[in-house]
């Protein structure tokens, strides 16, 4: 171990351990890790399939060195990029949706809205085709009479058989495909008219605020169950009304914690005047004003009534977003995970995964040390199979061919031998015993071969070889070794410029507590 500038000590004193709830199991260049926090990660990844588990001991060791590493990845000022700082906090909204609703709630709400649809026959799906017209809000009273007469005439044709539905979409819809429907998708006044049609059956024409329609069942589908489409129907039921029932209340259990009171003189300046500057509520002790109300009501253009319920709903929610770490050890643990994995890899693909592939002189040296690493079992062809028209252009492929440098024999063919007519088939590489059958007979002298039909004279240029001769022969395995090779290194250059103090005795207590 390199043990320069690396302090490993066993401490029993100086540290307040078995008082704490959470002590601190070490301290790496001077900052804390909790006890909480090496367990977290030590039984998680303990516990996936697949990965060898490590003794305590051994983990220890690596946990040590992914700190280093993340360290190493803040002193370069990687968390501090926009493009991280971006991910990280996209990470934490989409983490933090389940803190912020009830889901109890949330799923007996939708639960009660799926039985609602089976008892309503809202159940499943139906596929529509409609003759739709499209009346604006601010439509004339002369425009509204007009579509509703048309609509009106065409209803009574298609009843008579005068006319034809497909023909009526086409010619008169504003809307000209068919589309499938499912409950708390469309407006109620559409649902409530098409739920009630069997496959078939035509409605009369009806308004919603979209505008006329004459609707077309063409097909239903039955209802999956409720654990397929439970969070569709609390997504829907959120665009509809604005918050699902868990948000709502949840929102409520927060109000009662944080002690929301609410100043009545303030509120009821805004609600009579629209605007004030004065108090509107207390949460948690911080106050909330009318010109912290302004920029959201702006935002938000509807009721004041509404646009109040608006921002105390989310000046609730975003106190509580604020305080996830500090509420929820997993939430918080989650986010340190997330947070320590991306500058993990960050760190790692700057300082190993990149430069691997483009370090030539790098490989090569590794390759020229370790030579006798790489050295095979049994000896394998290093060389060409030419197989040609006659056995004298073979002889002089072969001469031909002596004169060149290995990486031009392919070209040298092509441009020489092959440019006007076919007469040679060329085979060149490294061959293990059972990689080509002429190899194996002529030089492994296993097995028989029958000449390549149009090319039946075969002759050979190479040599028998223990080892590859250059790095490019074994680059695959020689890219994993020498990035191994680069990242002990970079450990040791780690440890050896780091201090890391290990609480023996907390250690003891890891997971025996």
């Amino acid at each position: 171990m390199i043990r320069s500038g690396l302090t490993i000590i066993l401490l029993c004193i100086g540290w307040v351990s078995f008082a704490q709830q959470d002590p601190v199991l070490m301290r790496i260049n001077g900052k804390d890790v909790l006890r909480s926090e090496f367990e977290y990660i030590y039984n998680k990844n303990n516990a996936l399939a697949g990965v060898e588990q490590k003794t305590l001991k051994e983990y220890v060791d690596l946990f040590v060195n992914f700190k280093l590493k993340v360290a190493a990845a803040e002193v370069a000022g990687i968390d501090t990029t926009r493009a991280f700082r971006e991910e990280l906090e996209g990470y934490r909204r989409q983490l933090a949706k389940s803190y912020l609703t009830d889901e109890n709630v949330s799923e007996l709400a939708a639960r009660q809205v799926y039985d609602k649809m089976k008892a309503n026959h809202r159940a499943g799906q139906v596929r529509v085709s409609h003759i739709f017209k499209y009346l604006p809000q601010t439509v004339t009273a002369h425009a509204l009479r007009s579509a509703e007469a048309r609509m009106d005439s065409i209803y009574a044709a298609l009843q008579k058989g005068q006319a034809d539905f497909d023909a009526c979409v086409r010619d008169f819809s504003d809307e000209k495909k068919s589309f499938w429907v499912s409950w708390l998708q469309m407006p109620a006044e559409f649902e409530d008219i098409v739920f009630g049609l069997q496959a078939g059956e035509m409605s009369r024409p009806f308004f919603t605020p979209q505008g006329i329609h004459i609707v077309k069942v063409l097909e239903r589908k039955e209802i999956r169950p409720f654990d397929e489409i439970k969070n569709e129907i609390i997504r829907r039921q959120t665009r509809r009304h604005g918050m699902d029932k868990g948000t709502e209340a949840l929102v409520e259990k927060l109000k009662k914690e944080y002690k929301y009171t609410p100043d009545k003189a303030g509120m009821d300046e805004l609600l009579l005047k629209g605007s004030t500057d004065k108090r509107l509520f207390v949460l948690d002790g911080r106050e909330y004003t009318g010109k912290m109300f302004a920029p959201f009501a702006a935002a938000h253009p509807q009721g004041v009534q509404r646009q109040l319920d608006g921002f105390v709903m989310k000046a609730v929610l975003d106190y509580e977003y604020g305080r996830l770490e500090q509420k929820f050890p997993e939430f918080r643990m989650l986010m340190q995970e997330y947070r320590d994995g991306m500058l993990l890899f960050e760190i790692s693909n700057r300082e190993i995964w990149e430069r691997v592939p483009s370090d030539e002189a790098g490989l090569a040296a590794y390759f020229a040390e370790h030579r006798s690493d790489y050295h095979w079992k049994t000896p394998r062809y290093k060389g060409i199979v030419l197989h040609t028209t006659t056995k004298r252009i073979g002889k002089q492929v072969r001469k031909f061919l002596k004169s060149l440098p290995e990486e031009e024999w392919q070209n040298a063919i092509r441009l020489t031998f092959n440019a006007k007519t076919r007469q040679v088939q060329a085979e060149q590489g490294l061959f293990a015993l059972g990689d080509n059958a002429y190899v194996d007979a002529e030089i492994f002298k296993k097995g028989e071969t029958e000449p390549v039909e149009s090319f039946p004279f075969t002759t050979f240029l190479g040599e028998k070889v223990k080892g590859p001769q250059t790095y490019r022969e074994v680059r695959g395995l020689l890219s994993g070794d020498y990035q191994n090779y680069l990242e002990e290194r970079w450990i040791a250059q780690l440890r050896a410029a780091s201090k890391v103090e290990i609480n023996q005795e907390v250690l003891k207590t890891v997971n025996n507590h």
